[in-house]
Protein backbone atom coordinates (compact mmCIF):
# COMPACT_ATOMS: atom_id res chain seq x y z
CA UNK A 1 0.00 0.00 0.00
CA UNK A 2 1.13 3.41 -1.24
CA UNK A 3 0.32 6.53 0.53
CA UNK A 4 1.71 10.33 -0.17
CA UNK A 5 2.13 12.33 2.84
CA UNK A 6 1.72 15.91 1.36
CA UNK A 7 2.08 19.09 2.53
CA UNK A 8 2.37 22.91 0.47
CA UNK A 9 3.24 26.65 1.56
CA UNK A 10 1.07 29.36 -0.45
CA UNK A 11 1.26 33.46 -0.42
CA UNK A 12 -2.26 33.63 1.41
CA UNK A 13 -5.26 31.70 2.73
CA UNK A 14 -7.71 31.09 -0.23
CA UNK A 15 -6.87 29.91 -3.89
CA UNK A 16 -10.28 31.99 -5.53
CA UNK A 17 -10.01 34.58 -7.67
CA UNK A 18 -8.13 35.64 -11.04
CA UNK A 19 -3.87 36.93 -11.22
CA UNK A 20 -3.29 38.32 -9.72
CA UNK A 21 -5.35 38.88 -6.93
CA UNK A 22 -5.23 34.66 -6.08
CA UNK A 23 -3.10 33.09 -3.89
CA UNK A 24 -0.61 30.95 -4.83
CA UNK A 25 1.31 27.86 -4.47
CA UNK A 26 5.24 28.69 -3.80
CA UNK A 27 6.33 25.18 -2.59
CA UNK A 28 5.26 21.31 -2.35
CA UNK A 29 6.63 18.59 -0.51
CA UNK A 30 5.97 14.71 -0.15
CA UNK A 31 6.98 11.98 1.57
CA UNK A 32 6.65 8.80 0.11
CA UNK A 33 4.77 5.57 2.55
CA UNK A 34 4.70 2.00 1.38
CA UNK A 35 2.94 0.10 4.31
CA UNK A 36 3.15 2.84 6.59
CA UNK A 37 6.60 2.91 6.62
CA UNK A 38 8.91 5.82 4.67
CA UNK A 39 10.64 4.84 2.09
CA UNK A 40 12.99 7.91 1.77
CA UNK A 41 11.29 9.08 -1.90
CA UNK A 42 10.26 12.29 -1.41
CA UNK A 43 9.11 15.24 -3.61
CA UNK A 44 10.53 18.43 -3.35
CA UNK A 45 9.41 21.83 -5.45
CA UNK A 46 9.71 25.96 -4.77
CA UNK A 47 7.33 27.72 -7.38
CA UNK A 48 7.24 30.51 -8.78
CA UNK A 49 3.35 32.28 -7.79
CA UNK A 50 3.60 34.53 -10.73
CA UNK A 51 2.99 37.80 -7.72
CA UNK A 52 3.65 39.38 -4.84
CA UNK A 53 4.91 37.57 -1.47
CA UNK A 54 2.56 39.36 1.24
CA UNK A 55 4.43 40.09 4.71
CA UNK A 56 1.81 37.68 6.63
CA UNK A 57 2.77 34.56 4.43
CA UNK A 58 6.64 35.48 4.34
CA UNK A 59 6.59 35.22 7.74
CA UNK A 60 5.26 32.08 8.09
CA UNK A 61 7.49 30.23 5.24
CA UNK A 62 10.33 32.58 4.95
CA UNK A 63 9.91 32.66 1.08
CA UNK A 64 10.43 36.22 -0.59
CA UNK A 65 9.27 36.94 -3.93
CA UNK A 66 12.92 37.56 -5.00
CA UNK A 67 13.92 33.90 -4.34
CA UNK A 68 11.05 32.06 -5.80
CA UNK A 69 10.76 34.54 -9.21
CA UNK A 70 14.25 31.62 -10.50
CA UNK A 71 12.02 29.15 -9.80
CA UNK A 72 9.26 27.46 -12.43
CA UNK A 73 6.14 28.08 -12.51
CA UNK A 74 3.43 25.65 -10.92
CA UNK A 75 2.57 24.58 -15.14
CA UNK A 76 6.02 23.28 -15.31
CA UNK A 77 6.05 21.22 -12.63
CA UNK A 78 2.62 19.75 -12.57
CA UNK A 79 3.02 16.57 -14.78
CA UNK A 80 6.15 16.11 -12.51
CA UNK A 81 4.05 15.94 -9.64
CA UNK A 82 1.37 14.31 -10.56
CA UNK A 83 3.26 11.66 -11.83
CA UNK A 84 5.36 11.62 -8.22
CA UNK A 85 1.74 10.64 -6.22
CA UNK A 86 0.04 8.53 -8.44
CA UNK A 87 -3.42 7.64 -8.09
CA UNK A 88 -2.54 6.61 -4.19
CA UNK A 89 -3.74 8.04 -1.45
CA UNK A 90 -2.92 11.40 0.09
CA UNK A 91 -2.30 12.12 4.08
CA UNK A 92 -2.77 15.44 4.54
CA UNK A 93 -2.72 18.16 7.88
CA UNK A 94 -5.81 20.03 7.44
CA UNK A 95 -6.78 18.59 3.84
CA UNK A 96 -9.35 21.18 2.56
CA UNK A 97 -7.25 23.94 2.31
CA UNK A 98 -3.85 22.45 0.71
CA UNK A 99 -6.49 19.92 -1.90
CA UNK A 100 -7.79 23.64 -2.66
CA UNK A 101 -5.02 24.90 -3.77
CA UNK A 102 -3.71 22.28 -5.48
CA UNK A 103 -6.73 21.68 -7.16
CA UNK A 104 -6.86 25.62 -8.30
CA UNK A 105 -3.69 25.11 -9.77
CA UNK A 106 -4.48 21.81 -11.81
CA UNK A 107 -7.35 23.56 -13.45
CA UNK A 108 -5.49 27.04 -14.29
CA UNK A 109 -3.01 24.71 -16.09
CA UNK A 110 -5.85 23.25 -18.34
CA UNK A 111 -5.65 19.87 -15.87
CA UNK A 112 -8.50 18.14 -13.89
CA UNK A 113 -8.69 18.68 -10.07
CA UNK A 114 -7.94 15.74 -7.96
CA UNK A 115 -11.12 14.39 -5.99
CA UNK A 116 -11.14 14.92 -2.79
CA UNK A 117 -11.70 11.47 -1.64
CA UNK A 118 -8.27 10.75 -1.91
CA UNK A 119 -7.50 12.75 0.96
CA UNK A 120 -6.84 11.67 4.27
CA UNK A 121 -7.23 14.67 7.05
CA UNK A 122 -5.29 14.01 9.98
CA UNK A 123 -6.68 17.09 11.61
CA UNK A 124 -9.93 15.46 11.72
CA UNK A 125 -8.02 11.84 12.83
CA UNK A 126 -6.28 14.37 15.95
CA UNK A 127 -9.81 15.45 16.74
CA UNK A 128 -11.50 12.35 17.00
CA UNK A 129 -8.56 10.81 19.02
CA UNK A 130 -8.35 13.72 21.32
CA UNK A 131 -11.20 15.61 21.46
CA UNK A 132 -10.75 19.32 22.91
CA UNK A 133 -7.02 19.13 22.30
CA UNK A 134 -4.80 21.17 19.95
CA UNK A 135 -4.62 19.62 16.50
CA UNK A 136 -1.56 21.78 14.81
CA UNK A 137 1.35 20.23 13.77
CA UNK A 138 3.41 21.36 16.78
CA UNK A 139 1.36 20.29 19.08
CA UNK A 140 1.00 16.69 18.11
CA UNK A 141 4.56 16.79 17.68
CA UNK A 142 4.91 17.37 21.58
CA UNK A 143 1.94 14.99 22.08
CA UNK A 144 4.28 11.84 19.70
CA UNK A 145 7.51 13.29 21.38
CA UNK A 146 8.29 13.90 17.64
CA UNK A 147 11.67 16.69 17.51
CA UNK A 148 10.50 19.72 15.10
CA UNK A 149 13.44 21.79 16.78
CA UNK A 150 14.36 22.35 12.91
CA UNK A 151 11.35 23.85 12.46
CA UNK A 152 11.51 27.49 12.38
CA UNK A 153 9.75 28.11 9.90
CA UNK A 154 7.41 26.20 8.12
CA UNK A 155 8.28 24.26 4.86
CA UNK A 156 6.32 21.82 3.21
CA UNK A 157 8.84 19.14 2.95
CA UNK A 158 10.16 19.32 6.40
CA UNK A 159 6.51 19.72 7.71
CA UNK A 160 5.50 16.19 5.24
CA UNK A 161 8.18 13.92 7.32
CA UNK A 162 6.79 15.51 10.19
CA UNK A 163 3.72 14.92 9.15
CA UNK A 164 4.77 11.48 8.37
CA UNK A 165 5.48 10.36 11.97
CA UNK A 166 2.61 12.25 13.34
CA UNK A 167 0.35 10.08 11.31
CA UNK A 168 2.34 6.76 12.30
CA UNK A 169 1.47 7.82 15.58
CA UNK A 170 -1.90 8.68 15.27
CA UNK A 171 -2.93 5.02 13.36
CA UNK A 172 -1.03 3.57 16.38
CA UNK A 173 2.45 3.47 15.40
CA UNK A 174 4.55 0.98 13.88
CA UNK A 175 3.73 -2.42 16.15
CA UNK A 176 5.42 -5.49 15.72
CA UNK A 177 3.18 -7.88 15.69
CA UNK A 178 1.11 -6.71 13.16
CA UNK A 179 0.65 -7.71 9.36
CA UNK A 180 -0.84 -5.95 6.78
CA UNK A 181 -3.48 -7.26 4.80
CA UNK A 182 -3.69 -7.09 1.04
CA UNK A 183 -5.34 -3.66 1.09
CA UNK A 184 -3.14 -2.05 3.90
CA UNK A 185 -5.15 -2.79 6.93
CA UNK A 186 -4.04 -4.29 9.78
CA UNK A 187 -4.98 -7.68 10.51
CA UNK A 188 -5.70 -9.22 13.77
CA UNK A 189 -2.15 -10.40 15.48
CA UNK A 190 -1.44 -13.97 14.77
CA UNK A 191 -0.72 -16.25 17.62
CA UNK A 192 0.81 -19.99 16.90
CA UNK A 193 -0.36 -22.68 19.56
CA UNK A 194 2.46 -24.92 20.31
CA UNK A 195 1.69 -28.52 21.40
CA UNK A 196 0.94 -29.99 24.46
CA UNK A 197 2.42 -32.95 25.89
CA UNK A 198 0.27 -34.56 28.67
CA UNK A 199 2.91 -36.31 31.19
CA UNK A 200 1.95 -38.62 34.19
CA UNK A 201 1.88 -37.00 37.52
CA UNK A 202 4.81 -37.58 39.87
CA UNK A 203 4.13 -39.25 43.34
CA UNK A 204 5.09 -37.75 46.36
CA UNK A 205 4.18 -40.54 48.73
CA UNK A 206 7.44 -41.28 51.14
CA UNK A 207 9.06 -44.65 50.92
CA UNK A 208 9.06 -46.92 54.20
CA UNK A 209 13.15 -45.77 54.92
CA UNK A 210 11.67 -41.94 54.92
CA UNK A 211 9.12 -42.60 57.30
CA UNK A 212 11.57 -44.31 59.37
CA UNK A 213 14.15 -41.50 59.01
CA UNK A 214 11.39 -39.06 60.13
CA UNK A 215 9.97 -40.96 62.89
CA UNK A 216 14.23 -41.24 63.97
CA UNK A 217 14.59 -37.68 63.85
CA UNK A 218 11.08 -36.84 65.57
CA UNK A 219 11.86 -38.96 68.78
CA UNK A 220 15.33 -36.58 69.61
CA UNK A 221 13.03 -33.86 69.78
CA UNK A 222 12.18 -33.05 73.54
CA UNK A 223 8.76 -31.77 74.97
CA UNK A 224 7.05 -31.43 71.13
CA UNK A 225 4.36 -28.83 71.58
CA UNK A 226 1.97 -31.64 69.76
CA UNK A 227 2.60 -34.17 72.18
CA UNK A 228 1.68 -31.10 75.18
Amino acid sequence: MREIVLDTETTGLSPKGDPPNAHRIVEIGCVELVNHVTTGKTYHQYINPERDMPVEAFNVHGLSEEYLADFPVFADVAQAFLDFIGDDRLIIHNAGFDMGFINAELVRAGRSALPMERAVDTVVMARKKFPGAQANLDALCRRFDIDNSNRTYHGALLDSELLAEVYLELIGGRQPGLLMDSKGEEAAEITVDSPRHSRQARCFEPSAEERAAHAEFLGKLKDPIWLS
